[in-house]
């Protein structure tokens, strides 16, 4: 009894020093990483708000963006700073490895970060918005030293995107205790920083040249979140890198400019030729599925809809041509029709949110080669012999079946016809049809 005693006894304690270091022990810190080196559009901002919301989701320490980019598209990099405000996990973003840089977009997102960061020889800055037709903005009356009095120059448009990038930018500087004065001159004047000389005036927090340097430098920092005051724990926390999934990369193909136009035309030429051969299915299939995924793409793009009307239309044009004798008018307006449409469809001069004009060029190349075949086709079946119907029987050589002088029977392409004959004709003699009487043929001897 003794002895079960002692061993309950035994038992129980060790129970409770497993539930004593259970309970005390810390779970291990963990960081989120997600990378992003390409311009700022609709699949890096998807793939940026997921990172943050499986990283909230899971109870990470932190996020680390690490970042180069070259600028992107406006509605992209608004989503991607909402999210960076809205997030409940620190945000750090930082602008590696050496060589890289934050610029245009960039600078927004690094404004708008909980902690922001850079590795030597990286640079951040020019946030001067493109203008819609892919001009830079004229400056106003503020974008120089000594302009201040002077009349507004650059249109009212112009001054509307320029001043409203100022006042975002300077909003994030002030809600991060950022340089606000350095932001707007980033915006009006697109001036640029290096890292060293970021750090000094306030626009970064930390220079680090890699990863655990920067984990061991931001540790302990306290920073302000939505769900409230954060210190970060980070220095010797595991490394969880989170890649762009499926989802993501088929995101970033489809909204590539370039794809997204080559779509628009496979779309258009699939129901065309599904038109042209009803039934054949394959052509419409495809065509239907491209279409789709273009008008898809599209509508995250920033598109200029006169370019698209030119695209449409030139496809109409060169398919008119096809059915209107128009000696090849309709075919080269079209040609060119499609030619400008391309050039001018992404309404931005966003690095790499532009249509490749070498692939404008060869798609026009290959579109009119198309039409000039079409047109030599067509001259050549023109020049041919008629094939069928009454006017095939025009002119050709019968064999006469029996000797006659007025009426009687030929053979003309393995059949027998009723034949007339102005002169004696002899069995198997050939003769010429010169007319037709309903199923009488004139005929006459040949010489």
């Amino acid at each position: 009894m003794c002895t079960l005693r002692n061993l309950l006894g035994s038992l129980a304690i060790a129970v409770g020093l497993t539930v004593l270091v259970v309970a005390g022990a810390a779970p291990e810190d963990r960081v989120v990483l997600l990378s992003i080196d390409d311009g700022i559009g609709p699949a890096t901002s998807d793939y940026y708000q997921r990172g943050v919301q499986e990283a909230a989701a899971s109870g990470a320490t932190a996020v680390v963006l690490q970042l180069n980019t070259p600028g992107g598209l406006d509605s992209a990099t608004r989503d991607i700073v909402a999210a960076t405000l809205a997030a409940e996990v620190p945000v750090i973003m930082w602008v590696a490895p050496g060589g890289a840089r934050a610029a245009s977009a960039g600078t927004y997102m690094l404004y708008a970060s909980h902690v922001a960061a850079m590795a030597p020889a990286t640079n951040l800055g020019a946030a001067t918005p493109v203008a819609i037709g892919g001009s830079t903005p004229a400056p106003g009356p503020d974008d120089t030293d000594d302009g201040k009095d002077e009349a507004p120059t650059g249109d009212a448009m112009s001054r509307k995107a320029i001043n409203d990038s100022v006042a975002y930018i300077k909003g994030l500087a002030e809600l991060r205790g950022r340089n606000a004065e350095w932001a707007e001159r980033a915006v009006r004047q697109a001036e640029s920083l290096t890292a060293r000389e970021a750090l000094e005036i306030n626009v970064i927090d930390v220079i680090a040249a890699t990863l655990d340097d920067l984990l061991t430098a931001v540790d302990g920092r306290e920073v302000e979140t939505a769900r409230g005051t954060v210190a970060l724990r980070t220095a010797g926390a595991e490394i969880q890198t989170i890649e762009p999934d499926w989802r993501n990369r088929f995101l970033a193909t489809i909204t590539n400019p370039s794809i997204a136009y080559i779509l628009m035309i496979i779309g258009l030429y699939g129901l065309l030729l599904e038109g042209y051969n009803p039934g054949g299915l394959v052509p419409g299939i495809v065509g239907a599925i491209s279409l789709l995924l273009a008008a898809y793409a599209l509508q995250l793009l920033p598109v200029n809809y006169v370019g698209l009307a030119l695209v449409l239309l030139g496809v109409g044009l060169i398919v008119a041509e096809t059915f209107v004798p128009s000696f090849g008018i309709l075919g080269m307006g079209g040609i060119v029709a499609l030619a400008v449409g391309g050039v001018i469809l992404m309404d931005t001069d966003v690095p790499g949110f532009a249509v490749s004009h070498y692939l404008i060029g060869t798609i026009s190349i290959v579109a009119g080669g198309a039409l000039l075949a079409t047109l030599l086709l067509a001259n050549r079946v023109r020049k041919k012999p008629v094939a069928t119907g009454q006017d095939q029987l025009l002119g050709a050589v019968a064999i006469a079946v029996e000797d006659f002088e007025a009426t009687g029977h030929v053979r003309l392409f393995g059949e027998r016809w009723n034949a007339t004959a102005a002169t004696p004709v002899r069995a198997g003699q050939a003769v010429r049809v010169i007319a037709i009487n309903g199923l009488t043929l004139h005929v006459t001897p040949e010489q």
